[in-house]
């Protein structure tokens, strides 16, 4: 069976932009922009644009 076009990577994987952000990523946008400092809770985070 083979596989459908969509799912094969063309020599060095997908080049494509994530829209969704790690938990991490979005804590670092919010540090930057001073949104979030230490000891803030980690869940309930505002959205954040990714770069």
């Amino acid at each position: 069976m083979s596989q459908h076009p969509s799912f094969k990577t063309g020599g060095g994987g997908i080049q494509m932009k994530r829209n969704v952000m790690k938990r991490y990523e979005r804590i670092d946008i919010l540090k930057k922009s001073k949104k979030w400092k230490e000891g803030d809770h980690v869940y309930g985070l505002p959205k954040t644009k990714s770069e």
